[in-house]
């Protein structure tokens, strides 16, 4: 148990710390946007860029492995989604946002930091291809709903060129597929710009927390939604549980490939949510709220999975 202590309270300590600062200083959210722009546009490629490059290009390549793992998350989804929509006959943005609530999780600013903690290197290719493939597809899926719903107003074309560039110059998008040529093309890197990499890579961790800290602490808990009953469940627990199973069923994956995909499907709503919700004026002091109730209760359940995970409890090859 003090090794999960020592996993986990640098990672959880540095978003109390940013939490704490900004409750502290008081700062405008303003300030935050050039940490932010540091992390999304320098410190987070890079570390996706080292990640990738440095792996045989066949691990690259596991195509099941991607799909599988989209099919487990948007099972949660479209659970969560038809939840709000059918049962609680929510409009369609609402159960949008919802649905990305539960099966959304802070993947970009948690998981790279985490896992790599927890799991080591090897757990780099499974999180760079989850990061990627995962938000990719978020990026098209919200405005298409969006659309569908009216509650965006432009037109189908000029949608569909704005997805279009949002997915292929997202930063962490472009680093990894840079990262991808390297090690198809085994590309020689100099020293001098590999600790270039290495200097904005080691300080992706630290600032994402940080910064996710002072997030937190800049949107109080002002209301707590209905949805937060079965919301919180199914990321934290169902979301997991169920990305786990499949993943097992479907079988031919490395058990660290495995690890690194239940860890990231475990972490609490992204904060990405949150600003979906805001671009369309939807369900946004809710999706506050349920960042920021996911993130305390995840102290507890990813510590329980990580125990878990070290102590050998969670099996490694659930079907024989």
């Amino acid at each position: 148990m003090a090794d999960i202590v020592g996993l986990l309270l640098p990672f959880f300590g540095l978003i109390l710390i940013g939490y704490i600062a900004a409750r502290i200083t008081k700062q405008p959210a303003e300030a935050l946007g050039w940490l932010n722009t540091f992390i999304i546009y320098a410190a987070l490629p890079a570390l996706f860029f080292k990640l990738v490059s440095q792996t045989p290009i066949e691990q690259l390549t596991r195509v099941d492995f991607i799909v599988t793992d989209i099919a487990a998350t948007y099972s949660i989804f479209l659970l969560v989604f038809l939840v709000g929509r059918v049962l609680r006959r929510n409009s369609l943005a609402d159960s949008t946002i919802q649905a990305f609530a539960g099966a959304y999780g802070n993947i970009g600013y948690m998981g790279p930091g985490l896992a790599l903690l927890a799991l080591g290197e090897k757990a780099a290719v499974p999180v760079a291809l989850i990061v990627c493939f995962e938000n990719a597809l978020h990026f098209i899926v919200a405005p298409a709903l969006m659309a569908v719903e009216g509650g965006d107003k432009r037109s189908p074309g000029r949608i569909v060129i704005d997805i279009a560039r949002k997915v292929l110059l997202h930063p962490f998008i472009l680093s990894t597929a840079f990262g991808f040529a390297a090690a198809a093309f085994s590309v020689h890197q100099p020293v001098a710009f590999q600790r270039f990499v290495d200097y904005l890579a080691q300080a992706a961790a630290p600032c994402a927390l940080f910064a996710m800290g002072v997030t937190l602490a800049l949107r109080p808990l002002k209301r707590i939604p209905a949805e937060i009953g079965y919301i919180v469940p199914a990321k934290l627990i169902l979301h997991p549980l169920v990305v786990y199973l499949v993943l097992q069923m479907v079988g031919g994956f490395d058990p660290i490939w495995i690890e690194s995909a239940v860890l990231l499907a475990a972490l609490p709503t992204a904060t990405n949510v949150f600003v979906i919700g805001q671009q369309y004026g939807v369900w946004q002091e809710r999706a506050s709220a349920t960042i920021l109730i996911t993130t305390a209760c995840s102290v507890v359940t990813v510590s329980l999975l990580l125990y878990l995970i070290k102590s050998g409890t969670l099996p490694a090859q659930l079907f024989p």
